[in-house]
């Protein structure tokens, strides 16, 4: 049997690894403007400083027509998708499969960004070993279960303006210099200790992977950052450093993510995979 792998742009999936793995990605779409664009369309750095820019999910027919592009050469498509309490993606997704019919998973990563590229890339590995359309979207399922994905912000002055956070929280951590801590897992965004600094920040994130091992187990990382490569390639480093062979990345956030936190976000996505 051959299986394929489908996900949404929300992944932010390096176009390489997309192409190593071939999964098929299903763009989001923003508002930009009042003007509709598919998510890629344009650079990052471009829509940053839009005002009122709104993200929305790729439509049913996109990811049905995704699905029956990939059947014509597969037995069965496993379709991953940005967690359901972020989007309205992954009911995009399941209306799409339900349409087509026949051996297609629709499965919520309940995470995104790195984390879901993560998820992403375990089952696409596990499609091209051959593995069965069962086997596959288990994969995906146990990495679902044990990935993480942390990150941190210089300011809060984006999700203030978006009402995700009280003013006075964004003006707090602003003046006092501190760099918030998220974990978003399992659908869930979870507040974490605020770190004094971007370095201290990064010091906390590696050390969370690193008392997250497991025993005899493989890690796999994806360092993320939005317009701050640097950040992200340090990020890189310190997570090499801590493991003799991770298997890693580089990675950016997309547009879907960064709208909402603004430039700067950095962050880490890793999960431990256990000998068989």
């Amino acid at each position: 049997m051959s299986v394929a792998v489908v996900t949404d742009s929300a992944a932010a999936l390096p176009p390489e690894l997309a192409d190593r793995d071939a999964v098929t990605v299903v763009p989001m779409w923003l508002t930009v403007g009042g003007e509709a664009e598919v998510e890629g369309a344009r650079a990052l750095e471009e829509l940053v400083d839009e005002e009122g820019v709104t993200t929305s999910a790729p439509t049913p027919g996109e990811f049905e027509q995704a699905i029956k592009d990939r059947l014509r050469a597969s037995d069965g498509v496993v379709v991953l998708t940005i967690a359901a309490s972020m989007s309205a993606t992954y009911h995009a997704a399941r209306l799409a499969g339900e349409a087509v019919g026949g051996p297609v998973r629709v499965v919520d990563t309940a995470t995104a960004g790195g984390a879901e590229a993560l998820v992403v890339l375990a089952a696409a590995q596990a499609a091209a070993r051959g593995e069965t359309l069962d086997v596959v979207e288990r994969t995906a399922r146990v990495v679902i279960e044990r990935v993480r994905l942390v990150a941190t912000l210089p300011t809060l002055d984006h999700l203030v303006r978006s009402g995700r956070v009280p003013g006075l929280a964004g003006w707090a951590g602003n003046r006092l210099g501190i760099n918030p801590l998220f974990e978003f897992r399992r659908g869930k965004v979870r507040r974490l200790r605020p770190a004094l600094s971007r370095d201290a920040a990064l010091d906390r994130m590696v050390g969370m992977v690193q008392r997250s091992r497991v025993p005899d187990a493989r890690l796999h990382a994806a360092a993320l950052h939005a317009l701050a490569p640097d950040t992200g390639a340090e990020l890189l480093r310190r997570v090499r450093d801590t493991d003799d062979s991770p298997d890693a990345f580089l990675g950016g956030f997309g547009p879907v993510m960064v709208v909402h936190t603004g430039p700067g976000l950095a962050g880490l996505a890793w999960w431990w995979e256990t000998p068989a």
